[in-house]
């Protein structure tokens, strides 16, 4: 998708696990989206948090994310022991505008279509931006990220491919098809609501199983 993200798109490692700058943001771009906004239920009781915001270059609003549970650090498995601390629990709600190809505003070109392969990108993308493999070299993290980007786009790409399970969670309280994969950094999932809107989500610490999502009702009260 032709958008630029405000926030934390691809938070940068730190040594040590420590936490990357705080995914907290304002709500002023999430007021402009004309589209509804998700997150998890009212069964989930716990902290939640704004993200990103995925602009087109006009200034459209395309998508936008909102966090769950404990806020996600940059984890080095080795560096913070091993592996054997308990990872945090979150899941990450992203929510994507369903466009048709559409001209740019100055009418010289197309920007691209999003569809649920969007939504299932972007939850990738966001998964790898709080995950640094232990076995790796802080220096190689970069290659590293810009390798598995590429890699969940092909992913994405391919949502009835054998790396793609099928998993129905409700939505709005209706039970709603969503293709999901794990991984050994956690979880991705996506699909599509019948509100013009796709979702994507991912996780980890917390079971992508028993999740239900919802409208947010009043997305200023994030403020």
């Amino acid at each position: 998708m032709e958008t630029t993200s405000r926030g934390v798109a691809q938070a940068p490692a730190t040594e040590g696990g420590q936490h990357a700058p705080s995914a907290r943001h304002t709500v002023d771009g999430y007021l402009r989206a004309p589209f509804p906004w998700y997150g998890l239920d009212e069964a989930f009781a716990g902290p939640r948090w704004l993200m990103q915001v995925g602009m087109t270059a006009d200034g459209a609003v395309e998508h936008g994310s909102i966090g769950h549970g404990d806020e996600p650090t940059v984890r080095n498995e080795h560096v913070a022991g091993g592996g054997q601390e308990a990872k945090e629990k979150f899941a990450v709600v992203v929510t994507v505008a369903a466009n048709p190809s559409r001209r740019t505003a100055d009418g010289t070109g197309l920007l691209e279509a999003t569809s649920v392969s969007s939504a299932a990108w972007l939850a990738g993308v966001g998964l790898l931006s709080f995950t640094w493999p232990g076995q790796m070299d802080h220096s190689l993290r970069d290659d590293w990220l810009e390798q598995q980007t590429e890699t969940a786009w092909v992913l994405a790409d391919d949502l009835d491919g054998a790396d793609w399970s099928t998993l129905s969670l409700p939505v709005d309280g209706v039970p709603t098809a969503f293709h999901y994969r794990e991984s050994e950094f956690g979880w991705v999932l996506a699909g599509s609501t019948s509100a013009g809107v796709h979702l994507g989500a991912y996780g980890r610490g917390m079971s992508a199983y028993g999740l239900g999502f919802a409208a947010v009702k009043d997305i200023a009260a994030y403020a």
